[in-house]
């Protein structure tokens, strides 16, 4: 578990952490070793799950990464992201995506990170977030290092 607090905004304990794989975790459907060591790193301190459509059929290879791989059949991709965070636990669970299916899960999660990568982010998403990022290292690196969440979430 990651706890933080955090002055102004609150306590975040986390045991989990969602994410979206195309266009967040993964580019074109692969995910870079640096970002597979720095999941695989968080998964000894929360449970991790990746969410994905497996649109460029890679699923399989995220095997490796000790994080539960979620498919997500045909069908309201929105309502079934927000429905994995919701079961897990949204003040538990942080979720971190890029795409106009990921703003609802974004919202749900008691911390909701977007990612704005190569293949950038839809403005929904970002609405939804509580932080932006430029890389997927940036959003994954404030959960291992998190007093970093307090330099941008803090209000006091």
């Amino acid at each position: 578990m990651i706890t933080v607090e955090i002055p102004g905004w609150g306590r975040l304990e986390v045991a989990h952490l969602v994410l979206d794989l195309n266009g967040t975790l993964a580019t074109d459907g692969r995910v870079p070793p640096q970002v597979a060591e720095r999941v695989r790193a968080l998964g000894a301190l929360v449970h991790v799950h990746v969410l994905t459509a497996d649109t460029f059929g890679t699923a399989a290879a995220l095997e490796g990464l000790g994080a539960r791989i979620v498919r997500l059949g045909p069908g309201d991709q929105v309502e079934a992201k927000a429905e994995v965070v919701r079961a897990l636990g949204s003040g538990r669970t942080v979720a971190i995506g890029n795409g106009m299916n990921d703003e609802a899960m974004l919202g749900e999660a008691a911390l909701g990170i977007a990612v704005i990568g190569r293949e950038g982010a839809a403005v929904p998403a970002l609405l939804a977030a509580d932080l932006a990022l430029t890389s997927i290292e940036d959003a994954l690196d404030l959960l291992h290092s998190p007093k970093r969440l307090v330099a941008s979430l803090r209000r006091g």
